[in-house]
């Protein structure tokens, strides 16, 4: 909770590189309930989030949200986790920080009781998610607009 501006801030930072946005797009609302959400899930325990640090620079992040779904056959508590937020500074990259990052993350889940994780995966961050044994998702659909 002592984070949660730090957290706020650095989701920002993750959506504008995600979606290659400039620093002049508006991200008020986004951040306005980027606060409320880390507020609520984090006390909650709904969300669990990862701030890395090079001697008080910000050079990554992580984080997981925990969620509830009907009971199936192959996930008979209905619990799942979806990771997100997941970043790494340019100039950071391809130390194994982002993979240290989702296994902090991954063990997190586990801890919890948590089978099924899932994932949206820029082109960027896809080879990192196979390396970890992340596949390919093929009966998901989803409505847009």
């Amino acid at each position: 909770m002592a984070d949660i501006d730090e957290l706020v801030k650095t989701r920002i930072i993750v959506l504008r590189a995600a979606n290659k946005l400039s620093n002049d797009v508006d991200m008020s609302l986004v951040e306005k309930e980027s606060y409320e959400y880390y507020k609520s899930a984090l006390e909650t325990g709904e969300h669990v989030a990862y701030l890395v640090y090079d001697n008080g620079a910000f050079v990554g992040a992580g984080g997981v949200s925990f969620y509830q779904v009907m009971p199936t056959y192959h996930n008979p508590t209905g619990k799942k986790a979806y990771i997100m937020n997941m970043y790494t500074a340019s100039e950071y990259r391809r130390q194994g920080i982002a993979f240290h990052t989702l296994d902090l993350l991954v063990k997190d889940v586990r801890k919890q009781g948590v089978s099924q994780i899932a994932l949206e995966a820029t082109e960027m961050g896809r080879p990192l998610y196979e390396k970890y044994g992340f596949v390919k998702m093929e009966d998901e659909m989803e409505l847009i607009k």
